[in-house]
């Protein structure tokens, strides 16, 4: 629980919009009670029978969350996969790369523009 503290922290402050926090399911009454009792927004999704992400932060982040609508990040397209990664403040340069080597390995893009 301590990273989902710090993850707490972080928000607070004004460091990130948006976190994913991968955590047990035994944590997810904790964790709802403390996003609840400082009004943060959240969704909760099951990745397993044992674990659960929990993104919370903005109000218009997590409405982009609902509208993409996916429980499993394997399910994202490469757009809503870069969408993703820019939301919760990944290096801008490393998502376009990892987008275009998604591109390139389903065969979408022949290569890597120069």
């Amino acid at each position: 629980m301590r990273v989902f503290y710090h993850h707490l922290y972080e928000f607070k402050k004004g460091l990130r919009n948006l976190i994913l926090h991968t955590t047990k399911s035994s944590n997810q009454e904790l964790i709802e009670r403390n996003l609840k009792k400082k009004n943060i927004p959240y969704i909760i999704y099951n990745v397993s029978r044992d674990k659960i992400n929990v993104f919370f932060g903005n109000k218009h982040c997590i409405e982009v969350i609902k509208q993409i609508g996916k429980s499993n990040l394997k399910n994202y397209t490469d757009e809503e996969d870069f969408i993703l990664g820019i939301m919760l403040g990944y290096d801008r340069v490393e998502q376009c790369k990892r987008y275009m080597k998604r591109k390139i390995d389903t065969g979408a893009v022949d290569e890597l523009v120069g």
